[in-house]
């Protein structure tokens, strides 16, 4: 793998993460990390979308004219959300309850028409790819980061499984949308004590 494609497929997962340091899809991020299975089918979800999305944007690129280009991004984009909704709706349609709307407001998220326009717009097919499942699964990182605490210090369990003992008390205010953005703030915090670049004077 050469450099570019290197940097194509690390650079969004560490150092140029959309959550952390783009500061893009936020709203999700909060919504759907109470239980750390919701959030794992949402970061799968994105990482999907957005990879697909690119791809296929990237193949008509040539043939896209300019003024209807965020029409066709949006119907690219709907049409990859509609297809994934679908499935989780036969195979896992418990969790697509649980998700409810979020599924469906992955068109509207920013990440995906981000990359879509900086990234598929001017790049090839297989680079494009590699970016869109790259800043998904940087999303997606996040995502399940947050979940993880948010459910083992809001229920005592992990994907539904005990794992504190039952003499744990579950602290409820962990699973209030405000700890969600408390424990995104810490991740922003460290990657910006580790990352000096991203230090403001």
């Amino acid at each position: 793998m050469n450099e570019n494609l290197k940097n194509t497929l690390l650079n969004p997962i560490f150092k140029g993460n959309p959550i952390t340091v783009l500061v893009l899809g936020i709203c999700s991020a909060l919504a759907v990390t109470v239980q750390l299975k919701g959030a794992l089918v949402m970061a799968l979800s994105v990482i999907v979308v957005t990879g697909l999305s690119s791809f296929v944007i990237s193949l008509l690129r040539n043939s896209i004219p300019n003024r209807v280009r965020i029409i066709v991004q949006l119907v690219v984009v709907a049409m990859m959300v509609i297809l994934v909704d679908q499935f989780l709706r036969a195979y896992a349609y418990a969790i697509d309850k649980q998700l409810s709307v979020y599924i469906g407001l992955i068109i509207t998220n920013c990440i995906v028409m981000g990359r879509i326009e900086a990234f598929a717009l001017g790049n090839k097919p297989f680079a494009s790819l590699l970016d869109g499942l790259a800043n998904g699964a940087g999303y997606g990182l996040i995502l399940v980061i947050v979940a993880f605490f948010r459910e083992l210090l809001g229920s005592g369990t992990l994907l539904g499984f005990r794992v504190l003992p039952e003499s744990y008390i579950p602290n409820n205010l962990v699973i209030l949308p405000p700890m969600a953005l408390i424990l995104l703030g810490c991740i922003v915090w460290v990657q910006r004590a580790i990352q000096k670049d991203l230090q403001e004077d």
